[in-house]
């Protein structure tokens, strides 16, 4: 259940990760301590480290990511305590769409292969003879005129979809989630198809940009594989689980897909000539570090400055003006009258509501709520005993920064 902090108190931040300089610099000194695994922090914020619901502090009333996914955190339990889970989502998107064309040229003109056999290549009279020699084993394919197939048009998809034709690839796409808005925002010529059949079927090249759900886990498995033409690359810059493993290396063994380029080494892919594993690079450059930084901290601070809630994966998007010092944000169930409850508590305390909103999610509810007068610790508890609330938090305004 959340708790109260003092006015004047600084926030304390526990970082799990190395985070952007740059972006850490956006917490104000005299407000925020920010420190490696600090202890009883109010926010933990992190990148690849894989937090376990047991190491969350009672005191902790938000967890960042700066990033997009979130599946290095029990986002369900921290659901069920009250506290929210922010992301970066788009912030690495022009990143990894760099790296997924570079992907795409490296598979079809071999270059893995023809660096390694140059770079094995005894120093001697020769040399240049035996380069020439052997060149001809990795002669490639152009891109231009080929189809990619792009499963998962958000941020990611869609600029990947747009630098593709600038190449001159035919498009075409397909998303689980589409909506009338994301297809809009994709370039024209992109054609959507109907399901991720479709793609692989129709596309010379396929490339993953969708969540890892329980319905996305092995998209890409031998039965989908076996509808690519003889031929196919598929690059997976999503996550791991999205194709069957086993099902990708029997498929490059027997030459049905020519490559498998992502971003998720793995035992299996030891040794197998025509899979190409990066050590995790989507989203490390210095630009996509600093911009998710910044992206996820911006909103971590509003969220405990404010209670403001933007980019959170499990609760509502909320924002109020405030319009008083006296705020009280209070997560709680998505049940029948809660709001009644919650305005009957203040009132038989005699307080006055100025202000409030109240948004849901699924089965989450997040409110706000300006008094005009001072919030004292009974009404707090009493919030805090209502049935169906997660937490409650006293949102006092920022100290002034020391003259």
């Amino acid at each position: 259940m959340g708790t109260t902090r003092p006015a004047k108190a600084p926030f304390r931040i526990a970082t799990w990760n190395a985070i952007s300089a740059k972006g850490l610099r956006r917490f104000p000194a005299h407000a925020y301590r920010v420190e490696h695994a600090l202890a009883e922090p109010d926010a933990i914020l992190l990148r690849s480290h894989v937090l376990e619901a047991s190491g969350v502090a009672a005191s902790v009333k938000a967890v960042a990511r700066s990033g997009a996914g979130v599946n290095n955190i029990p986002v369900a339990e921290m659901t069920r305590r009250g506290i929210p889970v922010f992301n970066a989502p788009g912030a690495n998107a022009n990143a990894v769409k760099e790296l997924v064309m570079a992907a795409i040229l490296l598979a079809a003109r071999n270059l893995v292969p023809a660096i390694d056999a140059v770079r094995a290549l005894a120093p001697g009279p020769d040399f240049e003879k035996r380069v020439e020699d052997g060149k001809k084993a990795f002669a490639g394919v152009e891109v231009r005129g080929k189809t990619l197939g792009v499963i998962g048009l958000g941020a990611i998809g869609g600029l990947v979809a747009d630098a593709a034709l600038q190449l001159g690839l035919r498009v075409v796409g397909y998303d689980p989630k589409a909506t009338a808005e994301s297809i809009a925002r994709l370039p024209s010529p992109v054609r959507v198809l109907a399901s991720a059949d479709e793609c692989f079927a129709h596309a010379d090249f396929v490339t993953l940009h969708v969540p890892l759900l329980e319905s996305t886990r092995h998209l890409a498995d031998a039965r989908r594989l076996a509808l690519a033409p003889p031929g196919a690359v598929l690059l997976n810059f999503s996550r791991a689980a999205i194709v069957d493993e086993q099902a990708v290396v029997d498929a490059v063994a027997s030459g049905h897909l020519k490559a498998y380029v992502c971003d998720f080494p793995s035992p299996r892919f030891a040794g197998v000539p025509g899979i190409v594993a990066l050590p995790h690079l989507g989203a490390s450059t210095e630009e996509a570090e600093e911009a998710s930084a910044a992206m996820v901290i911006d909103q971590l601070r509003d969220f405990l400055e404010e209670g403001t809630v933007r980019n959170a994966v499990n609760f509502p998007a909320v924002e109020m003006p405030r319009g008083s010092p006296h705020r009280v944000a209070i997560a709680n169930a998505n049940v029948p009258n809660m709001l009644g409850m919650i305005s009957t508590t203040m009132a038989a305390s005699g307080l006055n509501i100025h202000n409030m909103v109240n948004k849901s999610l699924g089965e989450v509810a997040y409110t706000l709520v300006d008094l005009d007068s001072e919030v004292g610790g009974a009404v707090l508890q009493g919030l805090c005993a209502i049935p169906g609330v997660l937490s409650v938090r006293l949102v006092p305004p920022l100290p002034d920064e020391p003259a």
